[in-house]
């Protein structure tokens, strides 16, 4: 099934009170290409796929989403890309609108349903960012298909069960998709969880987990859960063979920033950028981090171009 959408972007954005809305009005958004939605079926699992094409010769850029957001979560920072990137996103299994699976699956198995998405998309190779969650799902990837990987970029995540972890209470509240379903609890609570400008304005957090993004079943949610346990990429990061953009924020209280120092540390050709804020900044202030991406993405790296 294909569904054709032109710039599918926050349904209630122009809302007015909405505090997204004030946010996106104080930014000059410019209108981007259309994007092309459907379902396809990858593996035996069905995934919903929005795709933006790019100009010619310009690689995709594959968009690893964190736990329990849908696609349009991460609109704001497609717009803030160049209208030359093509942009590929999906939903995973049981998010936003994809069916949720019979049966729990875990990140090691997952690199295949990516290659099978590159497979039918007729793309040989792509950048891929991951957030949060989905960094973990970018970083194994990367490992178990590095011919599929050109750049990788890993935004506010972490190399899995072998991580510095966040305050116990941060991390109890991320067990339940609540805060996706309950927009006063995600107000409530944004500020402590995510950190950097959802402290000064919750709403805004609020409405980027609510305004922009779909619901799944609840068991989408406990499945993407369940497919970390005991996964760790820590031992194999010195095996990381694509160029790597990692970017952190200074109050996440989710991730702490030492986790990336440490990533930085291990992964051969990689560098390390430290923003000012927290968790959601990548959709919450997409101008300033898309920028970085862009740098990355089209610069030339060597060992000695690397930074902290």
């Amino acid at each position: 099934m294909t569904i054709d959408a032109s710039h599918p972007g926050p349904a209630e954005e122009d809302r007015p009170g909405s505090s997204l809305g004030r946010v996106m009005r104080g930014r000059l958004r410019r209108p981007g290409p259309a994007e092309r939605m459907r379902i396809l079926r990858i593996g035996g699992r069905s995934l919903r796929v929005s795709v933006r094409e790019g100009a010619p010769g310009w690689p995709p850029l594959l968009l690893c989403n964190g736990i329990g957001a849908s696609m349009e979560l991460l609109q704001p920072f497609v717009d803030a890309l160049d209208p030359r990137r093509g942009v590929i996103r999906f939903d995973m299994p049981g998010i936003g609108g994809s069916p949720a699976p019979a049966i729990p699956y875990h990140l090691h198995t997952l690199p295949s349903l990516l290659a099978g998405l590159l497979d039918q998309l007729g793309y040989e190779q792509a950048d891929v960012l991951g957030i949060s969650w989905g960094g973990g799902l970018a970083q194994q990837f990367a490992l178990s298909r590095p011919d599929r990987v050109r750049r990788l970029v890993l935004v506010a995540t972490a190399p899995g069960a072998l991580m510095v972890p966040g305050n116990p209470r941060v991390l109890l509240r991320m067990l339940t998709p609540r805060r996706h379903r309950d927009p006063g609890y995600a107000a409530r609570i944004a500020g402590e969880l995510y950190g950097g400008s959802a402290r000064k304005d919750p709403l805004v957090a609020r409405d980027l987990l609510h305004a922009t993004t779909r619901l799944g079943p609840t068991r989408g949610y406990f499945y993407q859960l369940i497919a970390t346990v005991g996964w760790t990429s820590l031992p194999r990061l010195p095996k990381l063979r694509p160029p790597t953009l990692i970017l952190a924020g200074d109050d996440d209280p989710i991730i702490p920033v030492v986790n990336a120092r440490i990533m930085r540390w291990l992964i051969p050709r990689s560098r390390l950028h430290v923003y000012h804020g927290g968790h959601l900044e990548l959709a919450a202030d997409p101008e300033r981090l898309a920028a970085a991406v862009e740098a990355f993405l089209d610069a030339d790296l060597t060992p000695e171009g690397n930074q902290q």
